[in-house]
């Protein structure tokens, strides 16, 4: 009778040896990830306070809406370009310097660096088209530039249209850098969803991302004290919150649009990615926004849809070539 009893005993020290040996391993686990986190965190920490004594400041700020935008102005043509950079471009004025370089003997450029992007403040205002529209606007006063062609690239696509409306008088063209069309809209996302992603900001997670992620200015055009610049930038500017937040109003700010055309008698210019690697409609609705323009060109590129930092000469030479049948 003693033997079932002596058998139940030791199974049941059994269970309690591996329930002993599971909870260390889960224990072990925890502590790990937790040292693993305080590792990232204190690195990103560390990291960010050195980097922000090596970062080089570049252009000049002015004040919108109480806060400081920096815009970056080179050249001295008599033809101003005013630039607006895609959505996430960390640094604006440093990330377009292929395309800077091959303009300036020609051309007055300007680069706006809207809040939450290069070296300008971060806002809290909601990132409507209206506002950053308005903003954009009182920064490009406060210079003194009323009349100038506008180059958008990716969302500032978007932007650009209600802006070309909104100051017909000043905007003498267009020029699209793979610039978005309403037509082919962003997913909608939700308040709710960019609350993890502070989290992982707030960590320091994004530095190990880039960390593990491609370099993007791999074999481009960019010498190895602008590349240190814009990474650290990047680190400065990754998911920060008014970033994050243009990224809750893309939904609506893409059904605004859907409304906008280009005024018929604006030159518009387009450089589009001969093949987009998502979409076949990429094309074809870029052509529509044309259609109805008196002096409407399309240039296909291989390329991706950072174009002009692949094919800043092509792109210059066109733009040459297209501003001189517009004087």
């Amino acid at each position: 009778m003693t033997q079932p009893a002596g058998k139940e005993v030791r199974n049941r020290t059994k269970t309690k040896t591996v329930l002993h040996i599971l909870l260390k391993v889960i224990v072990a686990v925890v502590i790990a990830i937790l040292l693993f986190i305080a590792i990232v965190y204190t690195t990103n920490k560390i990291s960010s306070y050195t980097e922000q004594k090596r970062l080089e400041p570049y252009g000049q700020y002015v004040s919108v809406d109480g806060k400081q935008m920096n815009v970056f102005i080179q050249g001295q043509g008599e033809e101003t370009i005013v630039i607006l950079p895609g959505y996430g471009t960390a640094a604006p004025a440093l990330d377009f310097k292929p395309l800077i370089s091959e303009l300036i003997p020609y051309y007055k450029v300007v680069v706006i660096e809207p809040f939450g992007y290069g070296l300008s403040d971060q806002t809290q205002k909601g990132r409507s088209t209206a506002n950053i529209v308005s903003e954009i606007h009182e920064a490009l006063q406060s210079l003194h530039i009323d009349r100038y062609i506008l180059m958008g690239h990716s969302i500032s696509g978007i932007y650009s249209l209600d802006y070309v409306n909104q100051y017909p008088n000043e905007v003498r063209a267009f020029i699209g850098l793979d610039s978005s069309v309403p037509s082919l809209s962003e997913r909608k996302i939700d308040p709710s969803e960019i609350e993890p992603i502070k989290w992982f900001r707030n960590l320091g997670f994004p530095r190990l991302q880039l960390k593990l992620s491609a370099d993007p200015y791999d074999g481009l055009p960019y010498d190895e004290q602008t590349k240190e610049q814009l990474n650290i930038v990047r680190h400065k500017n990754m998911y920060n919150t008014t970033q994050l937040n243009e990224a809750v109003s893309m939904y609506s700010n893409f059904k605004a649009a859907e409304q906008l055309t280009f005024p018929p008698h604006l030159p518009v210019l387009f450089f589009v990615q001969a093949n987009h690697p998502v979409t076949d409609r990429w094309i074809p609705e870029h052509e529509k926004q044309i259609e109805e323009s008196v002096h409407g060109e399309m240039v296909l590129l291989d390329a991706g849809h950072y174009l002009y930092r692949s094919h800043p000469k092509e792109i210059s030479e066109k733009i040459m070539d297209f501003t001189g049948g517009i004087k």
